[in-house]
């Protein structure tokens, strides 16, 4: 992400003569870290890039109702967190179990012409794609974005004391899927 002003960024948004451009600029600085943020829960790259696409356009379309409380970061993860809940909701099919699901996101991931890992990254994707939706979502917020725990209680809604519970029995349940493979 590049670093960006953002007081003056959020006044040429609120700019008619400069929205266009300053939104420009939001979204070069921001698509990278939210496409990672949106790929990890939804695994499928053509997915997160549609997922990404939507938080982009609600972000464009709030702009108006965007009042400065937060910071434009946690106001864009807010979005995408709920765009991708959102995903996730729709192609979520009620007759799927949960071995079903997990074997279903581990052969998305190898399938995937854009993804690169080992075996170690498929198995820890695997890992996290056994997690509950909120732990998936904390321990992503955390490990793979270094999100600070009140960024990540702004984003979410829930408390600080909450969002480390849910990182610590996060890791546990990683590790164990670890050790299980030993």
């Amino acid at each position: 992400m590049k670093d960006i002003d953002e007081k003056q960024l959020i006044s040429r948004l609120q700019d008619d003569n400069t929205r266009v451009a300053a939104f420009t600029t939001l979204v070069d600085s921001y698509k990278e870290t939210l496409y990672w943020q949106i790929r990890r829960m939804v695994v499928n790259h053509d997915d997160a890039d549609d997922v990404l696409q939507n938080t982009f356009v609600k972000a464009w379309t709030g702009l108006d109702s965007f009042r400065g409380d937060s910071k434009l970061s946690t106001w864009l993860y807010r979005i995408a967190t709920n765009e991708t809940l959102n995903f996730l909701e729709r192609q979520r099919r009620p007759s799927v179990s949960l071995d079903d699901e997990e074997s279903y996101m581990a052969q998305t991931l190898q399938s995937d012409p854009y993804f690169d890992g080992d075996e170690t990254q498929v198995q820890l994707q695997e890992a996290i794609g056994q997690l509950p939706a909120k732990q998936r979502q904390v321990f992503q917020l955390k490990y793979f974005n270094e999100m600070k725990y009140e960024d990540m209680s702004e984003v979410l809604g829930t408390s600080v004391g909450a969002l480390k519970a849910s990182y610590h029995h996060a890791v546990k349940k990683i590790c164990d899927f670890f050790d299980r493979l030993d």
